[in-house]
């Protein structure tokens, strides 16, 4: 079926390039391209391999779906070059694959990095094919936040990221903050940047019964979900635990970690260092019934992101997942963090993991604070937050790229224009 205001002969086509997770894991994308392919769109993604999505060529739900390796992985500033050239020239190779294959009007680019303004400018420029911009990460930013300088490659990251918004015919923001920097970093014009927030899906996440050998028999379980990364904090939530093992003399918690990364073998060291590797459970990434296992078990879940410029302004996946599990949350003050979660998150001083035990020993010990925090959090994903009410806001970005006056191609004036 096509959609609707499209060509007659068939469908409107799109073309997804994702570069820092394999789809469908890339939960976010996953959720876009299904949306679009039940709005009447064809389309396809290329993206990298990853654990659980190593097959080259995959059709899931209709959507085809291109990955490709990724050998390097960054670890350093000099390391970075490395994977995006890796990166982009398979996203180039399988671009061209898909074109003659199944044909594409637009290019949906998502970062980090902000490179693939140069595939999507190439088909812009060579074919008249739209080109839009969904702006996951603050690439300066999240540079500054891993390596902690503005140095030549922090302005290179500046340099790239303003490029990338100038091709793009649409910019789709996953918050306020990021929307603010479209225009005001990048100079778009405010009708083209709309904002689509990673809501989550409730058919997902479903409400269980804890599962008790999740608690290693102690009384609290402590749930976190998310990367094992530098910038998440958790080295905060490790103290924390400490503040409350051995200053408070709490044996009755447990703190269960939900996911895979870089840092992860690090932070199990950090954790034997401290002493408190016997109250932790490092669970790597998980399947989703296990991962739901775990949340639903846990009495209060906490988001320790470090406080910097990427994360204040940054929406955490994580927060409203939480949420949608009906789960009461402590998270460090953070612009975005508060704005997401609300009165169903306590909030810690920045980056102090004493007042952030001083917050989780509070909620731990107040049953009744916690269900009706939990209750309020599930009633602001279910009235406002989940994907159900940001799907409408994906498409109206759509219809707006289709609205702009399409580039005349290099090839489309040559009589070549293709699909």
């Amino acid at each position: 079926m096509a959609h609707q205001g499209a060509r007659s002969d068939r469908a409107r086509a799109v073309l997804f390039i994702v570069e820092n997770l394999p789809v469908p894991f890339d939960r976010r994308v996953w959720q876009e391209a299904t949306t679009l392919r039940a709005a009447g769109y064809q389309v396809a993604v290329i993206c990298p391999v990853g654990k659980g999505c190593e097959e080259r060529y995959q059709e899931l739900d209709g959507i085809h779906i291109y990955r490709h390796p990724l050998p390097v992985e960054a670890d350093g500033a000099l390391a970075y070059p490395a994977e995006y050239a890796t990166a982009l020239f398979w996203e180039m190779v399988l671009a061209w694959r898909v074109l003659f294959r199944h044909g594409f009007d637009a290019i949906h680019a998502c970062n980090p990095p902000d490179t693939i303004f140069l595939i999507g400018g190439l088909f812009k420029r060579l074919l008249g094919k739209r080109f839009i911009f969904d702006h996951h990460d603050l690439c300066p930013e999240l540079y500054e936040a891993k390596f902690g300088r503005r140095d030549f490659f922090w302005r290179l990251m500046v340099r790239l990221e303003r490029w990338t918004f100038r091709t793009a015919d649409v910019v789709i923001a996953t918050n306020q903050s990021y929307r603010a920097v479209a225009i005001e970093r990048g100079g778009v014009d405010p009708s083209r940047v709309f904002v689509v927030r990673s809501g989550p899906k409730l058919d997902r996440l479903h409400i269980l019964p804890p599962v008790p050998r999740h608690r290693h028999g102690r009384r609290f379980l402590i749930g976190y979900l998310g990367v094992m990364g530098v910038q998440e904090g958790i080295e905060y939530l490790l103290e924390a635990m400490l503040h409350l093992i051995r200053d408070q003399g709490r044996r009755d918690i447990h703190l269960a970690l939900v996911g895979g990364g870089s840092h992860l073998a690090a932070l199990q060291r950090r954790a034997e260092e401290l002493g408190v590797a016997g109250h932790c459970t490092f669970y790597g990434r998980v399947p989703d019934q296990l991962l739901l296992e775990v949340l639903n078990t846990a009495d209060v879940c906490v988001n320790p992101d470090t406080w910097n410029e990427l994360n204040d302004k940054s929406t955490m996946n994580k927060i409203m997942e939480y949420m949608s599990l009906a789960k009461p949350i402590v998270q460090f003050d953070m612009t975005e963090g508060r704005y997401t979660a609300g009165d169903a998150s306590l909030y810690a001083r920045p980056n102090d993991a004493l007042d952030l035990a001083t917050k989780l020993a509070e909620l731990l010990d107040d049953e009744e604070r916690r269900r009706h925090m939990g209750a309020l959090g599930r009633r602001r994903v279910e009235d406002e937050l989940s994907w159900e009410h940001e799907a409408p806001n994906l498409l109206a970005a759509y219809e707006a790229a289709w609205a702009t006056r399409p580039a005349m191609g290099w090839a489309a004036r040559l009589g070549l224009g293709g699909r």
